[in-house]
């Protein structure tokens, strides 16, 4: 922390920090970036004057919240609304649609990922994980000075493909990414990918220490078939045998009539891990949800991307009972209603009931997935530059919510089920970038 920066107060009805005990009459004391303490509104300003420490304290009536961290998104295509404004019947006829649209050359790229920034602290959402398809885009995090990591995404690249000067290539762009904050590689899917490129995507990443996404399970050729329409995905001749067969892809798998899933395939090729968070997770098995715990791999959940596409609801009420790490994304414009956060964490809670989860503890655990979930997903959860949560030496990312507060219960639970376009103001490493 800087001691000559000011301090200032933010006092707020109710402050959920995340990592600890929500607070009534709370208050987050901020020096510079980072966060000096949290606590009771009147232990933090006696504190502060016992140090002897001039501050000023700004008051909010409603609910004090850690940045949102968007865990899937590409705000490149945030001028491709139209591609959103209907409803699809799969990948194939959603990527038809997208593709015409994308193919136009009148796109600025940079504008709209800007735009898409904007939007994005407009609902509260101070980090995200931005997919960057075109080079053009990829200082929209860094001009926007929002936290989180700028992926590369690599589509599109057959065994033949890769040579030593792609490899080259794709180490000379990830370099150039513009920091802070964070940079990445996005190999796009396991059905748009041939095996070389998959398989040594992680290790150039790995070696230069970034993080690795990829789009897992969201397409329905992406489930593991066992037995249907002559698939077989378990057993001998199954994915217990199938890498024997050398196969150059994902699809080349399914021609062979081997029903392995994407997930248990990318595993086999080392993309998993703990530096590894994958978006979508729809279409996974028991299995698969195990592997991914195992591995340490986040899921970003994309509810209403989903819908819009017309794919299947992500299992949330399974991975809530397994234990999976989960954070919440919107996706892009191109295939969303909108960038705010809390609008896929309604869509999440909906769901989660619906897929019959129960529990008492589903309101904290979404506002969890959406803050430290999604900074846990993008390795932002530790250290010196950690976000998603309000504690001491943590980044100072807030969003202020117009909610009431009369019932801390009941103000938790408007914030995730109805807390969509309540965002008011919000602060990035202490510096406010939004206010309504």
């Amino acid at each position: 922390m800087n001691p000559a920066a000011p301090v200032v107060v933010y006092s707020a009805a109710l402050v959920f920090p995340v990592t600890s005990p929500r607070i009534v009459d709370g208050a987050v004391a901020v020096q510079g970036e980072y966060i000096l303490h949290v606590g009771d509104r009147r232990w933090v300003l006696d504190v502060l004057a016992q140090r002897g420490m001039s501050f000023r304290e700004e008051h909010w009536d409603g609910v004090l919240a850690p940045g949102l961290v968007n865990a899937h998104t590409h705000l490149q295509y945030t001028g491709m609304r139209e591609v959103a404004a209907r409803n699809y019947t799969g990948f194939d006829h959603w990527g038809d649609a997208f593709d015409a649209v994308y193919a136009r050359e009148s796109h600025d790229w940079e504008a709209a990922a800007a735009e898409g920034a904007q939007l994005s602290l407009a609902a509260g959402v101070t980090a995200a994980a931005d997919v960057v398809t075109d080079r053009e885009a990829l200082g929209a995090l860094h001009a926007s000075g929002m936290h989180g990591i700028a992926y590369w995404e690599v589509y599109g690249a057959s065994n033949t493909d890769w040579t030593p000067e792609a490899k080259d290539a794709v180490r000379e762009q990830i370099r150039r990414i513009p920091t802070p904050p964070g940079a990445g590689v996005s190999p796009h899917a396991p059905y748009s990918l041939e095996v070389q490129p998959l398989l040594e995507l992680p290790d150039i990443v790995r070696e230069e220490g970034l993080r690795l996404h990829i789009h897992l399970a969201e397409a329905h050729m992406e489930r593991e078939f066992d037995g249907i329409d002559g698939y077989v995905g378990a057993g001998p001749g199954g994915h217990g045998a199938w890498p024997e067969l050398g196969a150059d892809s994902f699809r080349a798998l399914r021609s062979h009539g081997i029903g392995v899933s994407s997930t248990q395939f990318v595993d086999h090729l080392g993309v998993l891990g703990p530096d590894c968070h994958i978006a979508h997770g729809v279409y996974v098995s028991a299995e698969d949800r195990a592997l991914l715990r195992a591995r340490g791999t986040s899921v970003a959940l994309c509810p209403r991307s989903n819908e819009v596409i017309g794919l299947d609801m992500p299992p949330v009420a399974a991975y809530l009972r397994e234990g999976n790490a989960i954070a919440v994304g919107t996706d892009s414009l191109s295939s969303s209603p909108s960038l705010d956060l809390l609008a896929d964490v309604a869509k999440l809670y909906r769901v989660a009931r619906e897929q019959g989860y129960r529990a008492d503890d589903l309101h904290q655990r979404l506002l969890g997935a959406a803050t430290l979930g999604g900074a846990t997903a993008l390795g932002l959860n530790v250290g010196k530059r950690r976000i998603g949560q309000l504690g001491v030496g943590a980044l100072a990312d807030l969003a202020f919510f117009d909610l009431p507060v009369h019932d801390p219960d009941a103000s938790l639970a408007e914030l995730v089920e109805a807390g969509a376009g309540r965002a008011r103001r919000t602060i990035v490493g202490g510096v406010e970038k939004f206010r309504r």
